[in-house]
């Protein structure tokens, strides 16, 4: 019997598919094989053609077999070999092969037109009886016949279905406007109407897949609920399971509620080889994200012993000693979750080579005890870490990773934060998972995960947990990278107070607190007090840690930096030079930190006065920052940032700016167009086209940038401002110089208010506003603002600083000026 047509069912592709297939097959046998996940429609879409080809009088047989079972398919052919052939009823495999035998015409015979349809085949061998013994081995596979046709619906992806002039059709799942337009016509033949939007949603939530559409049509027909009140209980997964959102009459003659509708298939995979693995992998699975799972993570050293622990046998009993599980076995159980449709297997594609669909897993876990479910959830936890590189060269793996955590995070949050029976702590994947995401650029999204991880750390282990601490220093160090550097600054003094009282004052993380403290501090535009402060802190690195510990290198490291901008470039880079035979003795010449190093010394080189030893010295380090972290590392990028811009220094304007120009596409393809770094990139290429001469078009560029910037940084971060005074600059530079003057006389108040009026990149605004106002005419406004700024700088800088010795420079000048001019 071939099942009735379903409500509102939707014409799709796979049947135009399945038509041209058969319309071009010729003479030869043409078996078509639907395969396809559980629910997709695969039974309606050949209940389609079957129909369609007896209406149209192509056939003079249709025969419909529901072909679950081996016994079945017999009995199903045998009772058409009793009406076909007059074949004996009371022996079923006699009749059985007559009906197969009569497909088949004899001469002279007249032919017979037929269609065979197998319906739901749950396993290939099922199609051979006796198949251990040779003497009475028969199949069930219709014959070749040039009249015959063969249609098979299936589950099941196993080599035994295809070949031998058998052509597979993968059967998907609906596409959004399906989804949308069957919902809209179910629900319109009960005089029922919901807004687009909430049908759009309600489909994607249930990922688009058939059954899954018509249960939930038939639930909210007979309760009389509303798409919005479905999707709330559907994202309930605690509160609602899916049995609660089955209707209590299935539509369509479905014969099984959705919940239930993979059980089978799940039991079936675990009996293929390797044994007893495909439950436990699915298991893992059902926790990550279903629109991509890395291969490694699923096939890492930790999701093996998940699977060697819970390999289960045939009656559902675990094996007992757990056996190792090696890559090979790991493969094998996503093969067997692939042949069984419960999950896309593409190795092809390593960063997302399985893909599971949202339901399959809901289902999944729904089978979970909580402690289970908080266990496989902590093993998938370890195995995403296992695969996580520690340096991240690639940042498509890192994306995925990220997603997979995010997917994890959001059904098990809780398990997260029990690591075993002896330690309660957060799993380090949710802090790795937030770093990761400001480290490749997204500096929102970092710091929205930490702001909730503070929060939930909080709740779950307390406020004076190591980990909570850990969360709250993370949080400000992205607070200050996106551009807070003074509530960076504040967030991290409010941290070393608290952990001072928990941890004491010779903690490690105390003492890198202090140094997180001392470096927003000069960020925020006490640079003399940022280096004092690491001066400070150096004894106390040493003797807690060790003179060689990579902590005290750090310490060293940034006391070197601050040195130097506090205005000891010469300094600077004797210090960074004294580090770096440390550096490479205790921590090797491939080390990152080693790398970052001969950039800090390549850097205070050039503002010691150096540029061309700088440019050289970025230009020997590239190749081997590309060799160690790979050529589209954030820091690989920047090492060939600084080469331009030490080239530019070196007298080769021309040279920056095509060297930025060459650099901005590779940083808008890994980072993204609206990095930080990009826009850097961008503001340095305008720079130096200015520079090379092009200054008209370096005020454009800089025109084009600002508005970028305040759109993706915020009108107050610090590099809107810099853009907004290298926007001043460039105009004075093409001519402007009154704009450049009115420019700055803007700039200064915002300065002053988002930085303070004595952070080092305020006293530069008064110095360039002084000066545009000089060229703009006003020798004694300028003069006066230089003398007032002089002051000022010998205040905070320093008499030596060079920023002060160009003042005094300047302020000479046009006090000449003056003179000159009465």
């Amino acid at each position: 019997m071939i099942p009735s047509e379903a409500r509102s069912f939707q014409h799709r592709a796979e049947a135009d598919r399945l038509r041209a297939a058969v319309e071009g097959g010729g003479t030869a046998v043409l078996t078509q094989v639907l395969t396809g996940m559980g629910g997709v429609g695969k039974t309606q879409l050949a209940a389609d053609y079957a129909r369609a080809a007896w209406n149209d009088g192509d056939l003079d047989v249709l025969v419909w077999v529901t072909a679950s079972a081996q016994s079945a398919v017999v009995s199903a052919y045998a009772q058409a070999g009793v009406e076909l052939c007059r074949a004996d009823p009371d022996d079923p495999e006699r009749a059985a092969k007559q009906f197969l035998a009569w497909l088949v015409p004899k001469p002279g015979q007249r032919p017979c037109r037929w269609l065979i349809v197998l319906d739901d085949v749950a396993d290939p061998s099922d199609l051979i009886v006796h198949p251990d013994d040779p003497g009475t081995r028969y199949s069930l596979w219709p014959p070749a016949s040039p009249y015959g046709r063969v249609l098979i619906t299936t589950r099941r992806r196993d080599a035994a279905l295809f070949g031998d002039g058998r052509r597979r059709i993968e059967v998907g799942l609906f596409t959004p406007a399906q989804s949308v337009a069957y919902l809209s016509s179910v629900l319109k033949a009960h005089g029922r109407t919901e807004p687009v939007d909430q049908l759009t949603a309600l489909a994607a939530d249930l990922g688009h897949l058939p059954l899954a559409l018509a249960q939930a049509a038939a639930y909210l027909i007979d309760s009389g609920n509303s798409a919005v009140v479905y999707r709330g209980l559907l994202a309930d997964e605690r509160a609602t399971a899916l049995a609660d959102l089955t209707p209590d009459a299935l539509p369509d003659e479905q014969a099984t509620p959705l919940g239930a509708v993979w059980s089978l298939s799940v039991a079936r995979a675990n009996t293929l080889s390797p044994a007893g693995l495909a439950r436990p992998m699915l298991h893992l699975a059902a926790f990550l994200d279903p629109n991509g799972i890395p291969q490694d993570v699923l096939t890492s050293e930790a999701a093996r012993t998940h699977l060697a622990t819970h390999r289960v046998s045939a009656s559902g009993d675990t094996t007992g000693e757990p056996a190792p599980v090696t890559c090979s076995d790991a493969a094998g159980a996503l093969r067997a979750l692939h042949r069984l449709s419960l999950i896309d297997h593409n190795p092809g594609i390593p960063h997302q080579a399985v893909r599971v669909h949202q339901l399959i897993q809901r289902t999944t876990r729904a089978t979970l005890t909580h402690e289970q479910a908080g266990h496989f959830a902590r093993a998938a936890a370890h195995a995403i870490m296992a695969t996580w590189p520690e340096f991240e060269r690639d940042t498509a793996l890192a994306q995925v990773l990220r997603a997979n955590t995010q997917a994890l995070t959001q059904h098990a949050e809780d398990a997260l934060y029990q690591q075993d029976a002896l330690y309660l702590g957060a799993h380090r994947v949710l802090l790795h998972a937030a770093d990761s995401a400001g480290t490749t650029g997204q500096l929102a999204v970092a710091i929205d995960q930490l702001d909730h991880l503070v929060t939930t750390t909080r709740s779950y282990l307390g406020p004076d947990h190591p980990d909570t601490l850990t969360t709250r220093h993370n949080l400000a160090f992205w607070l200050g990278m996106a551009g807070d550097v003074t509530g960076a600054a504040r967030a991290f003094a409010e941290l070393l107070n608290d952990q001072v009282r928990v941890l004491g004052p010779d903690h490690p993380n105390t003492l890198t607190t202090r140094s997180c403290l001392a470096s927003w501090q000069g960020e925020a535009g006490d640079v003399t007090g940022a280096a004092r402060a690491f001066a400070d802190l150096l004894p106390d690195t040493e003797r807690v840690l060790g003179p060689d510990h990579p902590d005290t290198l750090n310490t060293r490291l940034h006391l070197a930096f601050w040195q130097g901008e506090a205005g000891d470039a010469a300094g600077a880079a004797q210090a960074f030079a004294d580090l770096l035979p440390d550096t490479e003795r205790i921590l090797g010449p491939d080390h990152p930190n080693t790398l970052y190093t001969r950039s800090g010394l390549a850097f205070w080189l050039g503002k010691a006065g150096d540029a061309a030893g700088a440019a050289q010295a970025f230009a020997d380090l590239l190749p081997d920052t590309e060799r160690i972290l790979g050529p589209d590392h954030p820091n690989t990028l920047y090492t060939r940032h600084h080469l331009a811009f030490w080239q530019g220094r070196a007298g080769d304007a021309a040279g920056a700016a095509q060297a930025f120009a060459d650099l901005l596409p590779d940083r808008e393809r890994v980072l993204g167009p609206d990095h930080p770094d990009t826009l850097r990139t961008r503001h340095n290429l305008a720079f130096w086209q200015g520079e090379a001469g092009d200054t008209a078009g370096a005020a454009q560029a800089f025109a084009d940038l600002l508005p970028d910037t305040e759109r993706i940084l915020g009108p107050d971060h610090p590099d809107t401002l810099t853009t907004r005074h290298n926007l001043a600059f460039w105009q004075g530079e093409a001519g402007d110089v009154t704009g450049a003057a009115q420019a700055y006389a803007d700039l200064l108040p915002d300065t002053e208010r988002i930085l303070g009026p004595d952070h080092p990149g305020t006293l530069t605004t008064r110095h360039n506003l002084a000066s545009w106002q000089g060229e703009a005419g006003d020798a004694a406004g300028a003069a006066q603002a230089f003398a007032e700024l002089l002051n000022d700088q010998v205040r905070v800088l320093g008499p030596d600083h060079p920023d002060t010795l160009t003042t005094r420079h300047d302020l000479a000048f046009w006090q000449k000026e003056l003179r000159d001019d009465g």
